[in-house]
């Protein structure tokens, strides 16, 4: 498969060796940033400080926005890319890519002077206390006010060569990033900086492994650009046609607010955790980092999933548009239950991974876990609504289709989740808090097939008035 062009790989490829070859790179990259992600916790953990955990978890939130400003560029300029190599217009996406990379970087300069001026405040109204808003702050310096622009820059490159075709490329950058601050973390927490630091030597380490993965990124796009129709020039940016950057922002605004609202909604776990106490709050932190091993599977197949939908969808190849969103809900289901089953058995262990009950207040440690291992064994139940919910806004990103993936992303969020938690915390507690995800997704979930299948039967019946 190393010869097959990229034409190839949209047009002709038979569909599971097509998505294969998308998909497969994508969910690696996702899974390996994802154990980054984790290294983090899992180290903080060793130290058996409940408090560190818990403001990693509230400083969490801050870099789920730098995702939600990568899609605005990223997914908004990269679906159109594959939408406009579709239609064959290679001018526009080179275009195109050049002011997705413009924006990202003006976006993250933005938001690092925005953190750095109000982090105390903005850390205390995301649930921090005065036992963990110190940690936070240190974390968040290092994360969000000084690496926002190679995290954000990075993942919009990614978006950009993946919907070009360069799958592999774009998972590679990422991965580079993910794996180095996998062996930078224990050596900046427990080596480079004393004792009491822990939190700060993980920060600095996800910066400088950010940075690398950057600049091997902007390596390969620009030897990408040499053949396909990307670019990293100004003057290009400035070329960008009216329409196809209101085509980038109606796709990119809403792939944007989905994201913000999915970091809304964890602000809004985290302030309620943290009304009961720090133990919750860190017990919750642990799960939506568990959680997310089946949602980085998912979203790495729905990314590898996109460029095709776009390219066929834009070429008039309904049937193998169809097909390949067929593929990717088998599997994505498929993972989904495998999850649930797996960590419905070992939900105590694989909570325990992140926090020592050996070292430090082993007591409270050991209550944080347990705490943890509970809510799991509930919020793990969401994985398959999640996914649908994933699959149907990508397809839906994928045509063009704005509109509706900003009413779903808003229904799901502020009509179901959001709303559910509150009230099930109201009446049951904690545990009430943690059924709320499986209960909100579900409801989004039956929203989504709903308004997929509106939609796809108004691009038929326009079809048929069009023959």
């Amino acid at each position: 498969m190393a010869n097959i062009s990229k034409k190839e790989i949209f047009e002709s490829l038979p569909v599971p060796k097509a998505l294969a070859k998308m998909a497969i790179p994508t969910v690696i990259s996702q899974l390996i940033n994802l154990i980054y992600n984790m290294v983090d916790a899992f180290f903080i953990g060793r130290t058996g400080n409940s408090y560190m955990m818990a403001a990693t978890t509230v400083a969490l939130t801050l870099m789920m926005l730098n995702v939600a400003f990568s899609n605005l560029f990223g997914i908004g300029g990269g679906s159109l890319v594959s939408r406009l190599l579709g239609r064959g217009d290679p001018d526009g996406a080179r275009s195109t890519s050049a002011f997705s990379c413009y924006g990202a970087i003006a976006t993250a300069l933005l938001y690092s002077f925005v953190i750095g001026i109000f982090s105390d405040p903005i850390l205390r109204f995301l649930g921090a206390s005065d036992a963990t808003v110190g940690y936070a702050g240190r974390y968040t310096f290092f994360v969000i006010v000084l690496g926002s622009l190679p995290t954000l820059l990075s993942l919009t490159i990614a978006h950009l060569l993946r919907n070009a075709g360069y799958s592999s490329r774009a998972s590679f950058g990422l991965s580079l990033g993910g794996l180095l601050n996998i062996a930078l973390d224990p050596l900046f927490m427990f080596v480079i900086f004393p004792p009491g630091n822990e939190v700060v030597g993980a920060a600095v380490a996800t910066l400088i492994s950010n940075t690398v993965g950057l600049i091997y990124l902007l390596f390969a796009y620009g030897s990408a650009s040499r053949t396909a129709p990307l670019s990293f020039s100004p003057r290009l940016a400035f070329k960008i046609k009216p329409d196809n950057l209101k085509q980038l922002f109606s796709v990119g605004i809403p792939s944007a607010i989905l994201t913000a609202l999915f970091d809304l909604a964890s602000i809004c776990v985290n302030i309620l955790s943290s009304a009961h106490n720090d133990l919750v709050l860190a017990g919750m932190g642990i799960v939506m980092k568990v959680e997310r091993i089946p949602n980085a599977v998912n979203i790495g197949l729905c990314q590898g999933m996109l460029p095709i939908v776009a390219y066929n969808y834009a070429s008039g190849n309904r049937k193998r548009m169809n097909d390949t969103i067929r593929m990717a809900r088998f599997f994505g289901l498929g993972v989904s239950a495998v999850c649930i089953l797996l960590l419905e058995i070992f939900a105590g262990p694989v909570s325990g991974v992140f926090l020592s009950t050996s070292a430090g207040d082993a007591e409270t440690a050991a209550l944080t876990v347990s705490l943890a291992a509970l809510y799991l064994r509930i919020r793990c139940l969401a994985s398959p609504f999640q996914f649908i919910n994933y699959h149907t806004s990508f397809c839906m990103q994928a045509m063009g289709k704005g509109k509706e993936t900003l009413i779903h992303a808003a229904v799901r969020e502020l009509v179901f989740y959001i709303p559910l938690m509150f009230l099930l915390d109201r009446l049951f507690g904690d545990a009430g808090l943690a059924s709320a995800l499986p209960a909100g997704e579900a409801l989004g979930a039956v929203f989504a097939l709903i308004l997929f299948t509106f939609i796809v039967q108004k691009s038929l019946n326009k079809k048929k008035r069009e023959i």
